[in-house]
């Protein structure tokens, strides 16, 4: 019901309108550099290959997964999974997304410590995204503003979570444009453009997702705030 409402719109407009224009941003940089051969013709997987000898990490492997830009770097069992265009792709964007990811492994062996704290946010985010929207129901329809609080208190973690994110992403891109150009696999000032331009896109999708978790969370504490102010 409060998603339905006109206030919930108008808090939510600035981020659904940065949400979108991220995700066009994302969809224009890809669709134009999947079509831009890099020169040293390496496929992402072969690309990762080469970063992760370089960097002497032997203990990361490189797989495909299925799915569109559904790559991801998994900690746990330290595998650098590329989405299929990216594995096979020969693309100044299949380079930029394979070395984003392998940004992420390198953070992971220096033990970044922002890395560290996302991964650590993550079980309190599980649980806070479902139990703090409940807690808020629940404080609203009882009329328990301390209940509520807490919900907003707990809800609050997805925010934080968002906030972590920026720098470990922002972070996996400048180690992308670096690993790229030292190591010759991007070459010329136009494919460090492109590179540039497929991972800044990606970095406004996070700050998107930023706003909209912020902008939420003030959205709940406002009921919160107005449900006490009129029990005075």
């Amino acid at each position: 019901m409060f998603f339905l409402s006109p206030t919930y719109l108008l808090f939510m407009a600035p981020a659904l309108i940065l949400m979108m224009l991220a995700q066009w941003y994302v969809s224009s940089a890809y669709r134009k550099w999947s079509q831009v051969q890099a020169s040293s013709r390496l496929s992402g997987a072969e690309a990762a290959q080469r970063l992760i000898r370089n960097g002497g990490l032997y203990d990361v492997q490189v797989e495909g997964v299925g799915g569109n830009l559904t790559d991801h770097y998994d900690p746990r069992k330290k595998v650098l999974r590329l989405s299929q265009g990216v594995y096979e792709g020969r693309s100044v964007a299949a380079l930029a997304i394979a070395a984003h990811e392998l940004g992420h492994a390198v953070q992971d062996n220096v033990e970044y410590f922002p890395l560290r704290l996302r991964s650590a946010l993550v079980p309190a985010v599980n649980i806070g995204s479902s139990l703090g929207w409940l807690l808020i129901i629940i404080g609203l329809v009882i009329r328990w503003t301390d209940l509520a609080w807490l919900g907003v208190l707990v809800f609050s973690g997805g925010a934080l979570f968002a906030l972590a994110t920026l720098p470990v992403e922002l972070n996996a891109s400048a180690r992308a444009k670096q690993l790229l150009s030292e190591s010759g696999i991007i070459m010329g000032e136009d494919e460090r453009r492109g590179v540039n331009n497929v991972l800044n896109a990606a970095a406004l999708t996070y700050v998107a997702g930023l706003v909209t978790a912020v902008l939420q969370l003030l959205y709940f504490a406002s009921m919160v705030m107005g449900m006490g102010g009129r029990r005075r």
